[in-house]
């Protein structure tokens, strides 16, 4: 968990050396710079549970808090003020309270402005996605923070980034790509220059019914 942390800090950093410059040259200064949205939910508000992963043990949801079924379908996510030369865009959600990727896409087309509601199911049109820390498969699994165990929240990043070109993945029938392969093709990108900008929307969820987290 601690790797995969440390992977995604070190994308930060890159990016954080590479996109100010690109985007200040782009026309994303003119649109008020690149930004990440959604119709589901406001930035720092609360993830739906149309997102939410759908755990059931005896018929409830583990990952609800009054154990209502969850939807466990990636929102609709749109962007706008896109660097200028963007010719692909990858999106991920991260969990940074646990340190744990629940969804990886990238080669999206540098022509989209948006992805639609469920673009992360399995074999999605929209993009090639990664094996995601939950190992379910390539797709999209959405938040299930334990119930009862604080922080009763977690905060969960919705992060894009822009690049000049497409990534290339190590990926096998027994050795998929995962979050760890698309860090590190991200720190190569940032490296080379190719990490035109990023944009993140941040969204919160717990699992903990009201009166618990109240105890805790």
């Amino acid at each position: 968990m601690l790797k995969r942390l440390g992977l995604f800090v070190a994308v930060a950093v890159i990016l954080g050396s590479y996109s100010a410059k690109a985007i200040s040259q782009s026309t994303a200064d003119v649109y008020g710079n690149f930004q990440l949205r959604s119709t589901e939910f406001e930035n720092q508000g609360v993830i739906p549970l149309s997102a939410v992963l759908n755990n059931q043990v005896n018929g409830v949801n583990s990952c609800s808090a009054n154990g209502a079924a969850g939807g466990d379908r990636s929102p609709e996510l749109y962007w706008i003020g896109a660097p200028e030369g963007s010719k692909s865009f990858v999106v991920v959600l991260y969990d940074v309270t646990a340190a744990f990727t629940h969804w990886g896409i990238y080669n999206i087309s540098g022509n989209a402005t948006r992805l639609p509601a469920d673009a992360g199911v399995a074999g999605s049109i929209y993009g090639q996605q990664i094996m995601n820390d939950f190992a379910l498969g390539d797709e999209y699994d959405g938040p299930c923070p334990p119930a009862g165990v604080a922080p009763d929240a977690h905060e969960y990043v919705f992060t894009i980034y822009a690049l000049s070109g497409k990534l290339a993945l190590p990926n096998s029938t027994n050795f998929p790509a995962n979050s760890e392969a698309l860090y590190q093709a991200l720190i190569r990108a940032g490296e080379k220059g190719e990490i035109l900008g990023s944009a993140t929307l941040t969204g919160y969820y717990s699992s903990t019914p009201k009166s618990s987290a109240a105890a805790n």
